[in-house]
């Protein structure tokens, strides 16, 4: 993992020795298990530490994460933002969910390799985990990537953040009208836009662009819809 080291101290983060060998062996684990469970179609090492692993680390560069934040990452899938964040951030609680088993399963035995402590993982459908008791609205943080459109997405987090938390949306390049066409969503479930930043991968791995919402308002409890109604018929 020194690639890993070397491109994130020049976004000034830091890794210790433990945190190169969680990367390395969240690394290995998931080329082993991706052999029998489908959880990324990238598999070298190089594009792992950049499509991944660095990607996953974006907000960090732009959001001041601090021990004891509650994060929720929505749609998981293999674990990504959500265990990279954690790796480098220990003390967030962090929250995965996920509506597949499989990758559930894979996340389960990679925390237990890493030693990561204060991870909940949930099987469920982002429309009905939102509803549930305790955990609607109580989240400083909540992150999705790569999951559907932005006012989709609007509809699975925001419910789950609390107010004053952030919603951090992980996109792709061509997220402009995306983001324009969020206006009514956000302001249905009680989000305001803060700012969106655009930046390119190393190695010319392409670009991304990070969507930061504030949850500024109560989310109606009729959101999310039921399950495939937002993505049926966004907002």
């Amino acid at each position: 993992m020194k690639y890993l080291e070397s491109i994130l101290s020049n976004q000034g983060l830091q890794l210790s020795e433990v945190q190169k060998k969680q990367f390395d062996l969240y690394f290995q684990k998931l080329v082993k298990w991706n052999q029998k469970v489908n959880l990324t179609a990238i598999t070298e090492e190089k594009e792992v530490t950049v499509k991944h692993f660095y990607d996953s680390l974006t907000p960090a560069f732009y959001f001041p994460f601090s021990s004891g934040m509650t994060l929720c990452d929505v749609g998981s899938g293999a674990g990504f933002p959500g265990i990279p964040l954690k790796i480098m951030y220990p003390g967030l609680k962090l929250t995965l969910v996920d509506a597949l088993k499989k990758r559930l399963s894979f996340i389960e035995s990679l925390t237990g390799t890493l030693n990561l402590n204060d991870v909940r993982l949930y099987h469920d459908r982002a429309e009905t985990f939102a509803h549930r008791r305790g955990i609607r609205e109580s989240f400083d943080i909540v992150t999705a990537r790569a999951v559907a459109p932005l006012s989709v997405l609007c509809e699975y987090c925001l419910p789950l953040n609390r107010t004053g938390g952030t919603f951090i949306a992980l996109k792709g390049a061509n997220a402009s009208q995306e983001i324009s066409s969020s206006d009514h969503a956000l302001h249905e479930l009680g989000g305001t836009l803060q700012r969106s930043v655009s930046l390119d991968l190393p190695d010319l791995a392409g670009k991304r662009t990070l969507v930061f919402i504030k949850k500024t308002g109560t989310t109606p409890v009729k959101y999310p819809r039921k399950p495939g109604t937002p993505s049926r018929k966004p907002l």
